[in-house]
């Protein structure tokens, strides 16, 4: 069966600890591939380039890691399923299906093949809920040996995008809507270790955490979930789209200091 995601199990003992990675898929399904513009899917600019190599170390900890194959330009994971806002705050939001990039390019060759409702139906269906639902059956695994689970979502973006923000990103933003998505203690061990490394690092601003972090975050049933954004600069070239393997080292070193006390941390809990 051909799935819309890739598992990599964890190398070494496995741990109650998920990774997610929606948005670095770069494939277009076949049916659809030839209804893009051909130029733009070549380098589809809104993707979280190489975040699965930067988050490579995760499995060595016994990390189960999930992340997309496919682009979020044809189905975003990390919106809510009904195109709800995730901010009220009068901030422009990408689509669920979007039919531009964040620059406002149109992605599609011709309006004609931007999805109706009836193809959003489809894209959920096929690509969308299949990636919760295997989360899902991830952390219902992992609950049945372990009682509380971390679920981390990893991001990052252009360091600087206006039609979402008229300044610059910060170098790395922490969400878990306003305290609601991972108990306090779990919360406050990401900052600290987030904030040893040189990096500024901000907590729910200007992102909260998406959809997928607002889901499956149910510390009343043991689910902690976290979102991590981060500017692409911090890992990648001028360019932010040419990975760059002495910035990327740093920026993996203090994220794998985090997932250490984070496991340190979650271990006292499941005592």
């Amino acid at each position: 069966m051909d799935h819309p995601y890739v598992v990599i199990e964890p190398k070494g003992k496995k741990i109650p600890f998920v990774l997610s990675i929606p948005h670095c898929g770069v494939d277009f399904p076949l049916e659809i591939k030839s209804h893009y513009n051909q130029e733009l899917i070549q380098q589809p600019d809104d993707t979280d380039w190489f975040l699965q190599d930067l988050y490579q170390f995760a499995s060595e900890l016994g990390i189960t890691i999930i992340h997309a194959k496919y682009s979020r330009w044809v189905i975003d994971l990390n919106r809510d399923p009904e195109s709800k806002p995730l901010y009220n705050d009068g901030r422009i939001i990408t689509a669920l299906t979007p039919v531009t990039d964040f620059f406002g390019q149109n992605i599609y060759e011709e309006s004609k093949f931007e999805p109706n409702q009836v193809e959003v139906e489809r894209r959920l269906e096929k690509y969308y809920w299949p990636y919760y639902t295997k989360i899902e059956a991830v952390i219902k695994e992992l609950q049945c040996e372990f009682t509380n689970v971390l679920f981390w979502d990893a991001h990052s973006i252009r360091s600087f995008v206006p039609t979402i923000r008229k300044e610059k990103f910060p170098e790395m933003i922490l969400g878990n809507n306003d305290l609601k998505t991972a108990q306090s203690s779990l919360i406050d061990t990401a900052i600290a270790a987030l904030s040893l490394g040189k990096y500024q690092v901000n907590h729910n601003t200007p992102f909260k955490g998406g959809h997928l972090t607002r889901y499956f975050g149910q510390p009343n049933n043991n689910v902690h979930a976290l979102q991590l954004e981060m500017i692409k600069s911090l890992y990648m070239k001028a360019d932010e789209l040419t990975y760059d393997f002495e910035k990327a080292k740093g920026v993996a070193t203090i994220i794998k200091t985090t997932f250490e006390a984070l496991i340190i941390k979650l271990s006292m809990l499941n005592q």
